[in-house]
């Protein structure tokens, strides 16, 4: 990874060793333990070398692009990446968004797993898109939650902020979320809750809540974030006024780009939506080899 791509992705909030390991695993699922493309060295001299374009085939945002350049500069120290567009972005189907050069085989080796990450990234952020468009005016933001595909996770929730939307929290280990099976074990909300501030004083704790009177209860208790689960907007609005400001709140579940602007006139902080990583399509991005 050259120092330029490793300087973008700190700059985008991606730590470049976590980002070098994702890209190692790809590429070795790709290419085997021995790093090998049989077609490409096969039918291209070792000496050879082009220079290729990264193109968006749809209209959407993009990300990842500091991603992909570290795809193409692991298989070969040889490639140079030029960048072309600015993650976060939105393109049009034909945009040149980088090029690519040096040794052919390497352009061909590498092609896949950057554009495979490139591609979800860019779905991720196109669709966060259409979220944060159609909450924008409103009091609520979209927020994404842990359903990520395994292994992707620190790259689909920084899709997520290029395209507008929060992250929450990124693991089990920095926020405790006492859901229902929390409290059944715990003894109820306020005994889970005062277990949780006990072991752990400094970590936010948001419940989940899937009445009125646990969400009293809740905040009764010290909770200041909420999440509601599975609630109609009408139910939505008596938390709200029931909880009177007391704690941030997140609705939750069955959430439909259709229905967003329902949900978010409830008077709710977020809407978390599972959707923004586990049922993105991608955006189709191609590379273009431009032969001598």
């Amino acid at each position: 990874m050259t120092p330029e791509t490793e300087a973008l992705l700190r700059k985008v909030g991606l730590d470049p060793v976590a980002v070098a390991e994702i890209v190692e695993r790809t590429l070795t699922e790709d290419l085997g333990p021995d790093r090998l493309d049989v077609t490409s060295v096969a039918t291209i001299p070792a000496t050879q070398t082009d220079a290729a374009e990264l193109v968006a085939r749809a209209d959407g945002v993009v990300a990842g692009l500091a991603v992909a350049a570290a795809v193409f500069e692991a298989v070969s120290p040889d490639v140079e990446v030029a960048i072309h567009a600015v993650d976060g972005s939105t393109v049009v189907r034909g945009t040149v968004l980088a090029t690519v050069t040096g040794p052919t085989r390497a352009l061909l080796t590498a092609e896949r797993s950057a554009l495979n990450l490139m591609c979800r990234m860019s779905g991720v952020a196109t669709h966060t898109r259409q979220w944060a468009d159609l909450l924008d005016g409103t009091h609520a933001l979209v927020l994404d939650t842990r359903k990520t595909t395994p292994g992707l996770r620190i790259l689909e929730k920084y899709a997520v902020r290029a395209g507008g939307g929060t992250n929450k929290r990124m693991g089990l280990y920095d926020v405790a979320m006492i859901k229902d099976n929390h409290k059944l074990a715990a003894g109820g909300i306020s005994a889970a809750y005062e277990r949780v501030r006990a072991a752990f004083p400094d970590v936010p704790v948001q419940v989940e809540v899937t009445t009125v009177g646990e969400a009293v209860e809740a905040v009764t208790a010290g909770a200041t974030f909420l999440l509601l689960d599975n609630m109609p907007p009408d139910l939505l609005r008596e938390v709200v006024a029931a909880v009177g400001g007391r704690a941030e709140l997140e609705a939750t579940g069955g959430l439909t780009l259709a229905t967003a602007a329902q949900y978010a006139a409830t008077g709710v902080d977020y809407l978390s939506v599972g959707g923004l990583t586990h049922s993105s399509p991608i955006l189709d991005i191609a590379m273009d080899l431009r032969t001598h």
